[in-house]
């Protein structure tokens, strides 16, 4: 008799907040107002992968549920 594998529950990996957040910087990156750098000095961020990344760094410093970085 074959024993089935319980199913693990998933939990969501980002909350609602880091959502929002990302969802921020694709707008400001579409609207050319997204900056890199400290400051505002650097240029108008270009590239998708770099507005999710800002998206996220936000969020983690305000407390959003992030999963940690890999390295």
């Amino acid at each position: 008799m074959a024993k089935k594998k319980a199913k693990k529950k998933s939990s969501k990996k980002y909350g609602a907040a880091a959502q929002k957040k990302v969802k921020s910087a694709m707008h400001r990156k579409k609207k050319g107002t997204l900056k890199s750098g400290p400051g505002g000095k650097g240029g108008t961020v270009k590239s998708r992968k770099q507005a999710i990344a800002i998206g996220l760094s936000e969020a983690r410093k305000k407390g959003a549920k992030v999963p940690r970085k890999s390295k």
